[in-house]
């Protein structure tokens, strides 16, 4: 990592990381905004990504559609994570303390057990994905593949993640840049590999969707990547000098999460598109899917590369997971609140990898029913972020009479609303559970829960639009007054400081 100097982490012994939900030293604050580039690209580099195009294909649009729709999502939704990752670099604290500023000490508590919760569900299901892919490759090899090599596999990607995840900050970056070099390579090999199993005619005759299916897809995306990154965004931009620039710390962060989805999802929608039978395996099991293409030889190198990748995200979502927790209040140090949400992570991945039938129906629902809250959040978070004119005053960020208040009604409401706004928009019929939603559907002139609109996500753009514009609205008096006091420092803009 040549852009940190001579205070790199690679540079001093690793040891388990003590900062919690404290802000970061003046003294410990190192690197420039193109230091965000390995962690945010290590953990999208994965081959999940490649799956991602059966995804988009499979709301029944053709490619052109899927490509416009997948990469306006992806590109938009980590946009979103660059401009919440300057308030890291802002107030030198975890995305879920500087929350607070909006939502009050307490108040942040309500958006924290969700950050926590969406963390949580992100690393269990790469931990399970990455078990059930090492299970396919032993299978295709003559080795097992069974439930032994499952156990096996899962303990071993298990303890990995949540080994990295209780080290902390200085073996993450460490981890994602050999990750990010590792897979980058190989995943190329890979495209080259299966080129041969793409067939334009094939693809270009999959028929155009309807607009509503477009749109559906294009939230899916946006709800797949950056939506599911926003609540975490300022955890690793926090660790630089708040001197850095705002405008780099966006771009370094939008341009590292996005170029190697983008990537994956061109030749995964080429893949998918030439060939029906796997789209369908896709769905039943997103990566080990991918191995039927292959020869056998490579089928270790695909192993390690699908792993890595897997592993890259989960332990930026268990590191963030960790905060979370302590965020909503739980009082135990960093490391332990990791351990325990790794905990979560292994037993969630043992009901994926050994009881569910269905990956993906469940998946959809998760994403979208926690995706709707989140960019409500996400809409509040950007709006009080756009308001400041000022540094965070940190020490208030931890006192229930400071000036960012503790329980302070309109945000809360406000959130709730576009929650309850976005659900009624949203339907999530391959999961039983969920069958509630959607309720809005009808009163709205949108068909109901089975007409055109049903599946086109509008909720979570709803919600996202309800958070920033209503707090745009409603809470520019009280972040005035916030800021009034002259401790405050003053600092040049929201993108050029």
């Amino acid at each position: 990592m040549a852009d940190f100097p001579e205070n790199s982490p690679t540079g001093r012994q690793l040891q388990v990381e003590t900062h919690g939900l404290d802000v970061i030293r003046d003294a410990e604050r190192k690197g420039t905004p193109r230091t965000l580039f390995w962690p945010w690209f290590g953990a999208n580099v994965s081959v999940l990504g490649l799956s991602y195009g059966a995804f988009a294909l499979g709301f029944g649009i053709s490619f052109w559609q899927a490509l416009i729709a997948g990469a306006t999502g992806i590109v938009f939704s980590f946009l979103l994570c660059g401009f919440v990752a300057v308030a890291g670099k802002r107030g030198s604290a975890p995305t879920m303390v500087l929350s607070r500023a909006a939502y009050g000490v307490r108040g942040n508590r309500l958006p924290a057990v969700l950050s926590w919760v969406l963390t949580v569900g992100w690393e269990t299901v790469l931990c399970a994905l990455a078990t059930m892919a090492t299970a396919t490759v032993f299978g295709r090899l003559g080795l097992g593949g069974g439930t032994e090599t499952k156990a096996v596999a899962l303990v071993l990607v298990g303890a990995l993640v949540v080994v990295v995840g209780v080290m902390g900050f200085d073996l993450i970056m460490r981890l994602q840049t050999v990750i990010t070099v590792v897979t980058g390579v190989l995943t190329v090999v890979y495209i080259a590999l299966v080129a041969d199993d793409i067939h334009w005619a094939t693809v270009s005759a999959v028929p155009s969707g309807s607009a509503q299916e477009f749109i559906g897809a294009l939230v899916f995306m946006m709800t797949g990547f950056g939506l599911g990154w926003v609540n975490a965004a300022a955890d690793y931009s926090r660790y630089l000098p708040r001197t850095s620039s705002g405008r780099g710390v966006i771009g370094w962060t939008a341009f590292g999460a996005s170029v190697a989805p983008l990537l994956l999802l061109v030749f995964g929608l080429l893949l998918a598109g030439s060939s029906g039978r796997l789209g369908t395996a896709v769905a039943a099991d997103p990566i080990g899917a991918l191995t039927t293409i292959l020869p056998t030889w490579f089928l270790i190198p695909f192993a390690a590369v699908a792993v890595l990748g897997l592993v890259g995200g989960a332990v930026l979502d268990i590191y963030s997971s960790g905060l979370a927790l302590l965020a909503a209040g739980l009082r135990v140090p960093r490391h332990v609140a990791a351990l325990a949400d790794g905990v979560l992570m292994i037993t969630g991945s043992v009901y994926i990898v050994f009881v569910a039938d269905d990956f993906l129906g469940p998946f959809m629902g998760f994403l979208t029913t926690l995706g709707v809250p989140i960019a409500a959040w996400c809409g509040v978070m950007l709006a009080d972020l756009a308001l400041r004119r000022r540094d965070y005053d940190e020490a208030d960020l931890f006192r229930t009479d400071g000036r960012y208040g503790d329980l302070p009604a309109q945000p809360l409401l406000l959130t709730l609303a576009a929650t309850a706004l976005g659900w009624g928009l949203v339907t999530n019929t391959t999961a039983g559970w969920l069958r509630w939603q959607g309720y809005l559907l009808g009163p709205f002139g949108l068909g109901g829960r089975t007409g055109a609109w049903a599946y086109a996500n509008l909720g979570v753009l709803a919600a996202l639009a309800t958070g920033f514009l209503g707090t745009l609205l409603l809470a520019p008096a009280r972040v005035r007054s916030q800021e009034r006091d002259p401790g405050a420092t003053a600092v040049r803009g929201t993108l050029d400081a």
